[in-house]
């Protein structure tokens, strides 16, 4: 099973959100950084009652999150785009 690298935060970054998140209340657009993520590059509402489904629902995997950060924020962009 493959786990989160800590601190990558790709996820927060790249992908669209379209349903409403605790103090953005329209979403995120993909590339938008979540007001969420902590410049260590982790999720401050992580696991608790307002952590989004969207979120808890995001399975990572060597395939999309890779060898790096800059290959998740790749992959994840551009999967991203196929998905509009």
């Amino acid at each position: 099973m493959f786990v989160c690298r800590p601190g990558c935060g790709a996820c927060c970054i790249a992908i669209s959100i379209s349903s409403p998140l605790p103090g953005m209340p329209d979403g995120k657009k993909a590339g938008e950084r979540c007001v969420h993520l902590d410049d260590q590059g982790f999720c401050l509402i992580y696991n608790s009652n307002v952590f989004p489904l969207v979120c808890k629902n995001f399975k990572p995997s060597i395939e999309v999150c890779g060898k790096s950060r800059s290959h998740a924020l790749s992959k994840l962009a551009e999967l991203e785009m196929y998905t509009k």
